[in-house]
């Protein structure tokens, strides 16, 4: 148990540890900026003139070409050991992080390490004890030994409508504008057509360059008693022309709210009433609708503007107007702001120190919180914002990190308010429900749903290129805390949420009238009998038939054949492909234990997959795929496509002979990917004087014999300086499942240098074919297996 601990503590040690150091040691012309250790690579920044900077470390080099801009960054996988920077060749010792240094860091981890596992023991025992799959990932990513979800537990309610009255019979309206006639135009044309309370607006120019706004903004105000159309003998500033209109509005009609609205917010069909439902509840100072670019209230993906296609902001605030809320934040948005009258009159303008705009509002906001103001988000309204059309993309910037800083001084707390909105993100299913129906009028095919883990691995890769391809891409994951992570993946981000509700996932999934179900893997699902009706559940949503929606089957494993996802038996061996009926599908691993602790067979396993099948598009990976899906449904034959995964080739490396030999293990090793053969042939090569390194992640469970080593996580850009740091030779695939597709084997092949695996499933057929493959006999028995790798190596002709 200790060592397991220990091992577990050294990959952990490996995510948290965080060492940084600032420097200048190069001179004025070279100087290296940051020097960081972080996830056991050495990061280093800086700025030169030079053509070309390089980084060398224990055998390994980085090069970098500094642009226009002069900084560089350079990376590599850490170790102890002396490192060197060179400009243009000229090279000079680079100050890191010594063994000693890092050792004691990690040895300072041992505590929060040890209180995370008291922490997590009730979640532990729930895996240990229950097989509890999502236990397992929640342990996992609390550790930091796979990515950190940030995801938010989904609120059914949001998505039930709530009828809207506004509180106030009338309303007034403040715009100001300086240039940008045409948005501007179109802008008032939407406020005189769309306003459904009674309105007066406030119209202010702000001295516009643009000698034609002034005479169009009276053209258009020509005949409409309810605009009062203001030009300023001088250029005020956002907030100064802001206040104008505040002072003018309050002596015009007092005790009614103010509505700040920006010449380039288009307001959709009935906008006011539901702006203004909000302001019911008096303790609300300011409620702002959603938007495609509203800051923390931006849809799509929170704080990721994005522009939007003709019509599409119309869509969705009609599916807007379905949802209920409001939902409190630390500060409203100012494009399109509503502003209750009680606290009007207690902070009557905008502090001029804000000058031409950006956090104003903000700063009233945090004045109004804190005699008792409540600002809040309104899910059921959407407002078009086409923003920058005034200042510009660089003053705008310039604008928000002045008056940024400026808000941090003054409100400590504030920054750190804005970080847990960001983090707990309560609007995240209002805004996961439009970010839907946004994909659903903005991408022209079919939206491919992908069902996934969260296990990481080959099919993990394949999925991540899969959605870079397809730019937008919902993936419904299992395998967690709560059964289903839902992932909407943009060009500009994700958005996301948690729920178990089955009903949930179906009626968000419906909001997307086009899509293509794919099956990926639904290992570790913690009812995965259910996934096959779940999958034609989906495809039929909103339709009268069956399967309307295309549904495709991919086999990254052999889940839908067998819960054993791996094809082994209960003592961790293959035996043959589990077919209904035969000895092999006897074995206790082929059979599923329900929660509620009914024993689920083979046969129904295979009988429920099997209309999902029926019903779906069947893709493999290959040949050996083919033959074992085959076997199980001999009638789907026919319909079995054979589509194998491009890989990405690694470089070739030459590797000179009479070398002592160094066998690379490539890839995070399990027990069902020969974990305990590497065991045993580390021990094996140790006795003859070679060498076993793992380019990846070990099975804790597991302690490798010195002189073998476990590098850890690694980058493919990173295996040809590996292969000469440790001095590897051959490469061996130790797998003891028929893989349906193997990326490691493929990626060993593509370097020239000597792969061997055992003749079984995909990575058997990749080796037999290859010149440089060695395809080796497999029995089972670690001990035999390892062998009969070593005497392989040895056949090589390498001396030992």
């Amino acid at each position: 148990m200790i060592g397991r601990l220990s091992r577990i503590f050294r990959r952990y040690a490996d995510a948290k540890l965080h060492l940084e150091r600032t420097s200048n040691q190069a001179g004025d012309a070279d100087q290296v900026v940051r020097v960081t250790l972080r996830e056991n690579r050495l990061r280093v920044e800086g700025s030169s003139a030079a053509r070309e900077v390089m980084l060398s470390l224990a055998g390994m080099q980085d090069v970098a070409f500094p642009g226009p801009d002069r900084t560089f960054a350079l990376d590599l996988p850490w170790a102890p050991g002396d490192a060197m920077i060179a400009f243009d060749g000229r090279q000079s010792p680079l100050h890191h992080f010594d063994d000693a240094e890092v050792a004691k860091a990690r040895q300072r981890l041992w505590l929060p390490y040890l209180a995370d596992l008291v922490r997590l023991s009730p979640t532990i025992l729930r895996w240990k004890s229950h097989g509890d799959m999502g236990a397992r990932e929640i342990v996992k990513e609390r550790l930091g030994l796979v990515p950190t979800s940030h995801a938010v537990l989904l609120d059914p309610t949001v998505l039930v409508p709530s009828p809207d009255a506004s509180p106030f019979e009338h309303v007034t309206i403040l715009m100001p504008v300086y240039g940008a006639l045409a948005l501007t135009l179109e802008a008032l044309e939407r406020v005189a057509a769309n306003t459904d309370v009674s309105w007066h607006l406030i119209l202010i120019d702000d001295a516009s360059p643009d000698p034609d706004v002034f005479p169009a903004l009276r053209t258009w105000a020509k005949g409409r008693e309810q605009v009062t159309l203001i030009r300023n003998a001088e250029n005020l500033g956002f907030v100064g022309t802001v206040n104008r209109g505040l002072a003018i509005a309050r002596d015009r009609r007092d005790g009614v709210p103010v509505v700040l609205l920006n010449s380039d917010a288009m307001v959709p069909a009935g906008w006011m009433t539901r702006l203004l439902a909000p302001l019911a509840d008096e303790t609300v100072a300011s409620v702002t609708p959603l938007s495609n670019d509203a800051e923390i209230f931006t849809v799509p993906v929170i704080c990721a503007p994005a522009a939007l296609p003709d019509g599409v902001a119309d869509a969705l605030d009609r599916s807007a107007a379905d949802l209920s809320g409001p939902i409190e934040a630390p500060t409203g948005v100012g494009f399109c702001m509503a502003l209750a009258p009680a606290f009007l009159r207690r902070v009557p303008e905008f502090d001029p120190a804000f000058g031409r705009g950006y956090g104003e509002e903000t700063d009233w906001c945090q004045k109004t919180r804190a005699i008792g103001g409540r600002h809040v988000v309104t899910p059921s309204l959407f407002v078009e914002h086409r923003s920058g059309a005034s200042f510009g993309a660089a003053a705008k910037a310039r604008l928000l990190e002045r008056n940024g800083a400026e808000i941090s001084r003054r409100y400590p707390d504030y920054d750190d308010e804005v970080q847990t909105f960001l983090r707990d993100d309560p609007v995240t299913t209002a805004r996961l429900a439009l970010a839907l129906d946004w994909a659903a009028v903005t991408v022209p095919e079919a939206v491919p749903v992908y069902l996934a883990h969260a296990m990481g691995g080959g099919a993990e890769t394949w999925l991540r290129r899969e959605i870079e391809a397809d730019g937008v891409a919902v993936v419904l994951r299992v395998g967690q805390g709560h059964r289903f992570r839902l992932e909407l993946h943009t060009p500009v981000g994700i958005t996301q949420g948690l729920t178990d509700d089955i009903g949930l996932v179906a009626g968000l999934m419906s909001r997307l009238e086009r899509r293509r179900i794919i099956y990926s893997c639904g290992v570790g699902d913690r009812s995965p009998r259910d996934i096959p009706d779940l999958l034609l559940r989906l495809a039929a949503q909103g339709d009268e038939t069956e399967g309307a929606h295309p549904v495709e089957v991919l086999f990254h494993d052999y889940f839908p054949i067998s819960p054993s996802y791996t094809l082994l038996d209960h003592r961790g061996v293959f035996r043959g492909v589990p077919v209904t009926g035969t000895p092999v599908a006897e074995d206790p691993a082929h059979c599923f234990k329900t929660r509620d602790g009914r024993l689920l067979g083979l046969s129904e396993w295979q009988s429920a997959w099997g209309r999902l099948l029926r019903s779906a598009e069947i893709t493999v990976f290959s040949e050996s795929s083919r033959r074992i899906v085959g076997t199980v449904w001999p009638d789907l034959k026919s319909r079995i496509q054979v589509r194998p995964h491009a890989v990405a080739p690694l470089p070739r490396i030459e590797v000179s002979g009479g070398r002592r030999p160094v066998i690379g293990v490539l890839g995070n090793i399990g027990r069902h990917k020969g974990a305990d053969i590497v065991v045993e042939l580390a021990r094996r090569l140790a006795q003859k004087g070679a060498g076993l390194v793992v380019l990846g992640e070990f099975d804790p469970g597991l302690a490798l014999p010195k002189p073998a080593r476990c590098h850890g996580s690694y980058r493919p850009g990173d295996v040809a300086g590996l292969v000469s740091r440790y001095g590897i030779t051959h490469w061996a695939i130790p797998s003891i499942w028929p893989e349906t597709f193997s990326f490691t084997t493929h990626e060993a092949l593509s370097t020239g240098m000597p792969v061997l695996a055992f003749a079984l499933g995909a990575q058997g057929d990749a080796v037999e074919t290859a010149p440089n493959g060695i395809a080796l006999p497999f029995d089972g028995d670690p001990a035999t297996d390892a062998q009969t790798l070593l005497a392989a190596v040895l056949a090589q002709g390498d001396a030992v």
